[in-house]
C-alpha cells in the first residue's frame, strides 16, 4: 500500500485521479490532496508519504520548484504533465516515471506496478539526476523582452494568450487585452517560448494551452480561448492536439 499525496492545481485533474484510484488502484491510499506546490510541501512534511503524484505545470511554484524545497525526498514520485518536451526530457533522463494528461487507468496501474517492482531502489540517485538535468537543460523562459521605440518591453510568458503570424511580424495578445506587434516570425517566437505551455495549433497561430476555454468539433475544428478569440486548428495538427489536450 502506497501512502500517497496528490499535488495538482487543476481540480478536474484531481477528481479524475481520485476516481481512477478509488475504483481501480487499491494499492494507493490517498492521505492528502493539494492544489499548490506550497501546500504540497506542508503535507509532505506532515504525512511523510510513500508516493507523491505531482503535476509539473503549476502557477507560482511548479512541480520541479516544489521538489527543490523539500529537503529530504525519500518518497516515490510520479509526475503528471501535459505535452511539454522540456519536462519530459528531464524526467526521462532521471529514470523517474510520468503520466501524460489526461491520465488513464491502464497507464497509472502500469506505473504502480513498476514502483512495486523497484520500490526504494536508487530514489536519491533519481532525484539527484533530475536536479542535475534541470540545471543543465535550457530553463523555461519566464518572460521575454521585445524591442520598442524607446527600449525593451518585458512580458511574462504566462500573460501571453496567443500569438498570430503576419508574414515577418507576430502579434502577441495579452491578458491585459494589449496587442504587441514584434518583428519576428512565428517560428522565431515558437523557438523562444519552447519549454513553456505553448502549442503551434496552426501555421499562423501559437496558443498558450493554459488559456484554452473550449474545443469546437468540426472539419478541422477550432478552439475558443479565454479572451473570446476563436482559433482554427490546422488539419495536420488536429491529431496531436486531440491526443494531448482534449479530455474525451
Amino acid at each position: 500500500m502506497f501512502k500517497t499525496i496528490i499535488v495538482d492545481d487543476q481540480p478536474f485533474c484531481i477528481e479524475i485521479l481520485q476516481d481512477i484510484i478509488e475504483i481501480n488502484v487499491p494499492e494507493i491510499e490517498i492521505v492528502a490532496v493539494c492544489h499548490s506546490g506550497k501546500e504540497g510541501i506542508k503535507q509532505i512534511l506532515k504525512h511523510e508519504p510513500d508516493l507523491v503524484i505531482l503535476d509539473v505545470e503549476m502557477p507560482e511554484m511548479n512541480g520541479f520548484e516544489m521538489l527543490k524545497q523539500v529537503k529530504d525526498c525519500h518518497f516515490e514520485l510520479i509526475f503528471t504533465t501535459s505535452f511539454d518536451k522540456y519536462s519530459i526530457q528531464a524526467i526521462r533522463h532521471s529514470a523517474l516515471d510520468f503520466l501524460l494528461k489526461p491520465v488513464v487507468t491502464k497507464e497509472l496501474k502500469d506505473a504502480i506496478e513498476r514502483l512495486e517492482r523497484n520500490h526504494t531502489k536508487n530514489i536519491t540517485k533519481k532525484f539527484n539526476a533530475l536536479f542535475q538535468r534541470l540545471n543543465e537543460t535550457k530553463k523555461v523562459t519566464d518572460q521575454i523582452a521585445v524591442p520598442t521605440s524607446d527600449g525593451l518591453l518585458f512580458i511574462l510568458t504566462t500573460e501571453i494568450i496567443h500569438c498570430e503570424s503576419d508574414s515577418n511580424y507576430t502579434t502577441l495578445y495579452l491578458i491585459s487585452k494589449e496587442k504587441v506587434v514584434i518583428t519576428k516570425t512565428l517560428k522565431d517566437v515558437e523557438s523562444i517560448l519552447e519549454g513553456n505551455t505553448f502549442f503551434r495549433i496552426h501555421h499562423s497561430h501559437l496558443i498558450n494551452v493554459k488559456h484554452i476555454k473550449k474545443y469546437l468539433r468540426g472539419n478541422p475544428g477550432h478552439v475558443v480561448l479565454k479572451n473570446g478569440t476563436t482559433v482554427p486548428i490546422a488539419r495536420n495538427r488536429k491529431g496531436k492536439f486531440l491526443e494531448q489536450f482534449v479530455h474525451f
